[in-house]
C-alpha cells in the first residue's frame, strides 16, 4: 500500500499565528483562552479561544484591499494554508484541497443581515464557497472537497485525502480546514447547555463543559514516491486513519464509546500497530460531562490496563468544533518532532468515570506513534495514527 507522507504543516489559533508560536505556547503552557474580543455578542460570560488577529489584520498580512469582503473563516484558512505550502516547498498545480468547516461564512452573514445583505454576501455563506474561494487565492488547486461532519470534519478530511493518494487519483492532497466563531455557533452550544463560564477542565471531576474556540489548520499529504521524486520535506508519515458513526443521539455519546472505539480499531488496523505501540493520546476530550465519559470508556476498551498518557489540547485552544481534528493533528506533529507531551491543562481531581492517566504537565519523552481523535454529533467518530517516518 501506498504509504502516505506529511511534507507541510501550517495553522493558526487562539496559542498562536504560525505553528512556532503554536508550539512555545504548548511548551510554556499558555492558553488562548479567554474573554470574548472579535466576536460580536452580548454573551461575554462565556470564554472562547479566538485568534489573536483582526480580520483587517489578516487583510493587511495577506494583501487583501480592505474593502475587499472577505469572511473570517476564509482569511484564517488562507494564512495558515500559505504557512503549509511554503514548508512543503510545493511549486506545481494540480493539487488536492479538502476543507472541513461547518459554521463556514456565517460570520460574514451575520455581519451585513438582512439590512446590507447582497448575492455575493450571500454566496459566501456556503461551506463549499469557502473552500473555493481559499483555494482561488492560490490558484494552484484543480480538485476541491468540503467535508462537513461536525466536530470531526478536519478528521475527516484526513481520511478522504488518505484515500485519493493511495488509490492512485492523487499524489498530493492538502487536508485540513477553517472554522471561525460566529453568534449562532456560540448560541447554539449554548442552547445545548455545555459551556463553561470558566477555561474547560477535560477529563476534571469538576469539569462543567466547554470554551468554543476558532482556527485553521492544513497538512500537506503526499505519497512516498512522489515525495521522494521532489525532495521535499518529510515531516512525518499518516499511517492510518478510521471512521466510524454509532448514530447513538444527535449530540450525545453513548456511554460505552462505540463509535470512538470502533474508529481507533480502525484506524490501528490500518497502520498494522497493536494498541501498545501508541506512545500517547490526544484525545477529543471537550470537558464535557459525557463526552469525556464515552471517550475514556473507549480508550479503556482499546488500551485494557495499559492505556497511554492521554491529554485534551482543548485547554489551549478552546473547542475549535469542526476545523479540532486538524489543529489537534498540528500539535501531535510538534509533539512527535519535538518529543513531548502536550499537558491537559486545568486538570486537577480525577473523575470516576476518566480515570485516564492525563499529562499533568509538560514533559518530555521518547515518542514514535500517536493517535489522534476527533468526534461529531450524531456519532461520527474519526482517528488519525500520525507516526516518525521510517519506524
Amino acid at each position: 500500500m501506498t504509504k502516505v507522507l506529511i511534507t507541510g504543516a501550517g495553522i493558526v489559533s487562539a496559542i498562536g499565528n504560525n505553528k512556532q508560536e503554536c508550539l512555545d505556547s504548548l511548551i510554556h503552557e499558555r492558553s488562548g483562552v479567554g474573554e470574548v474580543r472579535y466576536l460580536r455578542t452580548s454573551h461575554k460570560e462565556f470564554p472562547v479561544g479566538e485568534v489573536k488577529l483582526s480580520n483587517e489584520e489578516m487583510k493587511s498580512r495577506l494583501g487583501i484591499a480592505s474593502d475587499v469582503h472577505y469572511s473570517r473563516t476564509e482569511l484564517m484558512g488562507i494564512l495558515s494554508l500559505k504557512e503549509a505550502l511554503e514548508e512543503a516547498k510545493l511549486q506545481e498545480d494540480g493539487l488536492a484541497l479538502i476543507c472541513g468547516t461547518t459554521v463556514a461564512g456565517m460570520d460574514i452573514t451575520e455581519e451585513f443581515y438582512p439590512a446590507k445583505m447582497t448575492k455575493e454576501i450571500l454566496d459566501r455563506h456556503d461551506c463549499g464557497a469557502n473552500t473555493d474561494v481559499i483555494a482561488d487565492y492560490f490558484g494552484c488547486f484543480d480538485f476541491t472537497s468540503t467535508i462537513s461532519t461536525a466536530c470531526s470534519s478536519a478528521t475527516n478530511a484526513f481520511r478522504l485525502g488518505e484515500l485519493l493518494i493511495q488509490s492512485g487519483r492523487k499524489d498530493v492532497v492538502v487536508v485540513g480546514g477553517s472554522e471561525s466563531l460566529s453568534r449562532f455557533h456560540l448560541n447554539g452550544f449554548k442552547s445545548l447547555m455545555i459551556l463553561d463560564q470558566t477555561v474547560c477542565r477535560p477529563f476534571d471531576a469538576s469539569r462543567k463543559g466547554l470554551n468554543l474556540g476558532e482556527g485553521a489548520a492544513w497538512m500537506i499529504l503526499e505519497s512516498e514516491e512522489h515525495a521522494k521524486k521532489r525532495n521535499a520535506p518529510i515531516l512525518a508519515e499518516l499511517k492510518a486513519t478510521g471512521n466510524a458513526c454509532d448514530a447513538f443521539h444527535q449530540t450525545a455519546s453513548s456511554d460505552d464509546g462505540e463509535g470512538a472505539y470502533l474508529a481507533m480499531m480502525q484506524a490501528l488496523s490500518e497502520a498494522g500497530l497493536k494498541a501498545s505501540e501508541i506512545d500517547y493520546v490526544n484525545a477529543h476530550g471537550t470537558g464535557t460531562e459525557n463526552n469525556d465519559a464515552s471517550e475514556s470508556a473507549a480508550l479503556r476498551r482499546v488500551f485494557g490496563e495499559a492505556v497511554p498518557p492521554v491529554s485534551s489540547t482543548k485547554g489551549f485552544t478552546g473547542h475549535t468544533t469542526s476545523v479540532s481534528g486538524c489543529i489537534e493533528a498540528v500539535f501531535c506533529l510538534l509533539a512527535l518532532q519535538h518529543q513531548f507531551l502536550p499537558k491537559n491543562l486545568n486538570f486537577k481531581t480525577a473523575d470516576e468515570n476518566c480515570i485516564l492517566p492525563c499529562v499533568d504537565t509538560t514533559v518530555t519523552t521518547p515518542l514514535k506513534n500517536i493517535l489522534c481523535n476527533g468526534f461529531g454529533f450524531g456519532g461520527n467518530d474519526s482517528t488519525l495514527i500520525i507516526g516518525k517516518y521510517g519506524e
